[in-house]
């Protein structure tokens, strides 16, 4: 169960996060937290990888690796993410707004999160929260608008109805001209302060705020309203205000120049003149009126103003422009760093799959080798079954046999090393046809010393591997041991008829450095019999002593006896 969790953990990074560092940043900070156990830690150091709402799944995937004693805590830090949609209907009417601020957009290549709600506003009371995202409005779908396309939207109908899913981040940028970035709830601070009127209505990051506003005129006992309207041109007709009077009753209520006038007393301004728009002004005393503050506020700038906001505007364009050069920019840095990542995994799959060819060519010549000798050993001894019952039971070692037969010192001599060939015959005293026909090898031609034993437990000596077949009793005698005077282990006898004998290349005083690849250097004359009796019982057809050639001289000569 364990391993298939880490399994899909590790899945669900490899599918979610591309870049190495943060991959390997991330399991460092996994294997940390399991050391000390502070989990605050391990979700703020989690926040600094999963920081985009992509990547929001892997707190889901690391929950099942925490201690249950730490997963309700667990669950507290991290964001609630919601995959279901929730509709919520506001007033578009109502005399504080809809009581939240967005921002994103198309233009921003984000969705529209909620950023702001005003406390005891009408976003707060229906349930909605900083961090949700808004996917649809009035039945319409968001996903391919900007910010001011969803502004308009909003004003088609007086009730709006929002469909919206908890993400619990929000896009942000730093300033205009950094990559979009992403901050949890937490961690948000609005850019905004506490400025009232910024969160009644919808603001895009850096956008220009339109507030719909709702205003109630008494005209009894005043000279009048105070203020002039105007038509506005072809390319923005509507009805505006174009002078308010200091001191008057639209200075009281907040009128100002540049607010078009959209309804009053439940009559829509959008489709009057001038004309039928002054006569329902001066139809009652008492009004009810609704504008969106400075929505013609550039039609009644002066000419220092107009200078102003078109450098503004200018800069504004400039500004989008590198906002653009700069996504186009990343986007080709991302795309570069993608086409290299898979790029490295194609080689290392490319290496991987010429490692496992070659690993199937040599297994395939190591099984053909093996099968030769096979078929070489049986041409020449006949089948293995056949030749195991004919074997008599094998000997330990270390009994004594009939009295030995002792070679002479000249016979023992040998050349320096098996290179010399023209030695191998005075070291046996048998021929190589006489070898042939008996089926032994007198020694291994290419052992290589140092490929098993150190330069100092060679020093300088011969040694030869040799390979001795089990046919009959080994009748070898071995003496002394490393808790010896001698300090070694040595063959002391060899016995008429045995195996040692019909072999031929060992001789009385050589040093058994190793049995079957386990070396006697530092072994006791009970341990080496031991692993000598065990190599020779244990199956297979060989045996493989590794000796070390006695020096041409007498052995008594070369051991004192205490």
């Amino acid at each position: 169960m364990e391993r298939k969790v880490a399994r899909e953990f590790r899945h669900k990074v490899e599918l979610l996060i591309d870049n190495e560092a943060e991959k390997d940043y991330l399991y460092d900070v996994l294997r940390m937290y399991h050391q000390s156990m502070v989990l605050p830690v391990l979700v703020g150091d989690l926040k600094l990888v999963i920081n985009e709402p992509s990547r929001l799944p892997i707190f889901d995937a690391i929950r099942p690796l925490i201690p249950l004693k730490h997963q309700v805590e667990y669950d507290q830090l991290t964001p609630k993410r919601s995959r279901r949609l929730k509709e919520v209907r506001l007033d578009r009417t109502h005399p504080e707004g809809l009581g939240l601020s967005v921002r994103g957009g198309l233009e921003f290549n984000c969705g529209l999160f909620i950023s702001q709600i005003v406390k005891d506003g009408q976003a707060g009371n229906v349930g909605l929260q900083v961090g949700d995202e808004i996917v649809r409005i009035n039945g319409y779908s968001i996903s391919s608008c900007i910010h001011e396309e969803v502004i308009n939207l909003i004003r088609t109908k007086k009730t709006v109805s929002l469909k919206v899913r908890h993400v619990g981040m929000i896009p942000v940028k730093s300033s205009p001209g950094d990559p979009l970035k992403w901050q949890f709830v937490d961690q948000y601070v609005s850019e905004s302060g506490d400025r009232k009127n910024s969160t009644a209505g919808l603001a895009s990051i850096g956008g220009k705020e339109i507030k719909e506003k709702k205003v109630f005129l008494s005209l009894a006992g005043t000279k009048g309203m105070g203020c002039s309207i105007s038509s506005g041109p072809n390319q923005k007709p509507g009805i505006f205000i174009s002078n308010v009077k200091p001191g008057s009753l639209s200075v009281e209520v907040g009128l100002q120049v540049g607010d078009q006038i959209v309804e009053v007393n439940g009559i829509e301004f959008s489709n009057l003149d001038h004309k039928e728009a002054v006569k329902v002004l001066k139809s009652s005393r008492s009004l009810t009126i609704t504008v969106l503050t400075g929505a013609g506020r550039e039609l009644f700038m002066s000419d220092e103003e107009r200078m102003a906001e078109e450098s503004r505007r200018e800069l504004d364009r400039q500004e989008l422009m590198h906002q653009k050069k700069m996504a186009m920019e990343t986007n080709k840095l991302l795309k570069e760093q993608q086409e290299k990542e898979r790029a490295r995994k194609m080689e290392i799959a490319q290496k991987t799959a010429e490692e496992e060819d070659r690993y199937r060519k040599e297994m395939e010549m190591i099984q053909a080798a093996e099968q030769k000798h096979n078929r070489d050993w049986e041409e020449d001894w006949g089948p293995r079954e056949q030749a195991a019952r004919k074997s008599p039971s094998p000997v330990p070692a270390d009994m004594i046999p009939p009295p030995p037969k002792h070679k002479s010192s000249d016979d023992e001599q040998t050349g320096l090393h098996h290179e010399y060939a023209e030695d191998e015959e005075e070291h046996g005293g048998e021929s190589d046809s006489e070898k042939e026909k008996q089926g032994f090898q007198k020694y291994v031609e290419d052992f290589d010393p140092y490929s098993t034993f150190t330069p100092d437990q060679i020093a300088r000596r011969d040694v030869r591997l040799l390979r001795i077949k089990k046919e009959g009793p080994l009748d070898l005698a071995l003496e002394g041991g490393i808790d010896s005077p001698l300090g070694k282990i040595v063959v002391s006898a060899i016995y008429d008829g045995g195996s040692a004998d019909k072999h031929g290349g060992v001789v009385k005083g050589d040093e058994v450095l190793a049995v079957d690849g386990e070396i006697l250097t530092e072994a006791t004359l009970q341990e080496a019999q031991s692993i000598l009796t065990r190599a020779w019982n244990s199956g297979g057809d060989w045996i493989d002593l590794a000796i070390a050639v006695s020096p041409p001289k007498d052995y008594e000569d070369d051991v004192t006896f205490f």
